[in-house]
């Protein structure tokens, strides 16, 4: 259950797709990619539960640094692209980050962290300005053979619902191997009924918890992630025809968008390849989801649960459509 599994049975699949420009990434690719910074991580001497943190949009490299971090037994800090540079730098201190890696499509903020990160290796994707070096460049003198002490990393991620200042959400490092199952690969594939050779829509920002967290773990399943740069309600209607998507997440805002789309509008895509489309995040009105599973049919999948992992509800349309407002039965505490 790991990309590099899959680039050896399935190389030229795709592992993910951008929507808006089509840049496909396949597992061969992919693999190769984050050997190259694992190779790096190590070459700068990052060692098994150090930490580097990730600051972009929905980029086309931010799968290939999350798994090169993963499997070099690194914490990996996705910081939210919205944040301004104060905010970015208490993070960047509280998570004990030693590499920040950005983009210019973050924004003017890019400019103003280098003065507040005093001793951050600092790497930018794409045009590379200085003080940033070009990460692309670097990888790309490292040999795509995995390191030899390779084992499992983790995100670490950080919790907007708290009082004060966010959380830091860091699980303990186990040690084990990269491609150990994980319980939310098992859980997309067992529960909410993921096929391991899916297409899997993902219209939300990478750097959230759900988002990175599901669409990795459709990678360790061998699917395609198809990846949104920003959500269109149209669009992503096109996308699940046009590709076929056979699961996705959303939040409820995401069905609200889609259910103000004319009716002519919605009567345009076929929705019929969809199998499982979960969400969580926020209430979702009793309206809205009668309305979405009208349309869609029984394939929508509700749980309610935390970053921090501290419990797990699940229902299923059939259970709801019994219980309408229920979030459905705890399967884990």
């Amino acid at each position: 259950m790991h990309p590099a599994t899959h680039a050896k049975t399935h190389p030229d699949r795709a592992a993910f797709i951008m929507a808006g420009t089509g840049e496909t990434v396949t597992y061969r690719e992919l693999d190769d990619r984050s050997n190259q910074g694992a190779q790096l991580f190590r070459s700068m001497g990052l060692k098994a539960g150090d930490v580097i943190a990730i600051l972009l949009e929905n980029h086309p490299r931010y799968f290939e640094i999350a798994w090169a971090a993963q499997r070099a037994g690194l914490y990996y800090t996705c910081i939210s692209s919205k944040l301004t540079a104060g905010e970015v730098e208490y993070i960047m201190g509280d998570c004990g980050a030693q590499v920040l890696i950005t983009s210019q499509g973050v924004g003017p903020v890019v400019g103003e962290l280098p003065a507040l990160l005093s001793g951050v290796k600092l790497f930018m994707v794409g045009d590379a300005k200085a003080p940033y070096e070009s990460f692309e460049a670097a990888r790309a003198k490292m040999p795509a053979t995995p390191i030899a002490d390779q084992t499992a990393g983790s995100d670490m991620l950080y919790s907007s619902g708290t009082t004060g200042r966010p959380k830091g959400i860091k699980p303990a490092l186990t040690g084990a191997a990269i491609d150990e199952p994980t319980s939310l690969a098992m859980m997309a594939n067992q529960v909410f009924g993921f096929p391991l050779d899916g297409v899997y829509l993902s219209p939300a920002p990478l750097y959230h918890a759900a988002p990175l967290r599901w669409t990795m773990g459709m990678q360790r399943l061998g699917g395609t992630v198809v990846v949104m740069e920003k959500f269109d309600a149209e669009d992503a209607l096109r996308l699940i025809e046009k590709y076929k998507i056979s699961c996705g997440q959303f939040v409820p805002t995401h069905f609200v968008r889609m259910l103000k789309l004319p009716p002519e509008v919605r009567a345009r895509y076929d929705m019929s390849s969809m199998v499982s489309a979960v969400h969580a995040a926020a209430p979702c009105p009793v309206p809205v989801k009668e309305q979405m599973i009208a349309w869609w049919g029984p394939v929508i999948h509700e749980y309610y649960a935390g970053t921090e992992g501290n419990g797990f509800c699940y229902l299923s349309s059939e259970e709801w459509l019994a219980h309408k407002g229920s979030v459905g039965r705890c399967l884990t505490a």
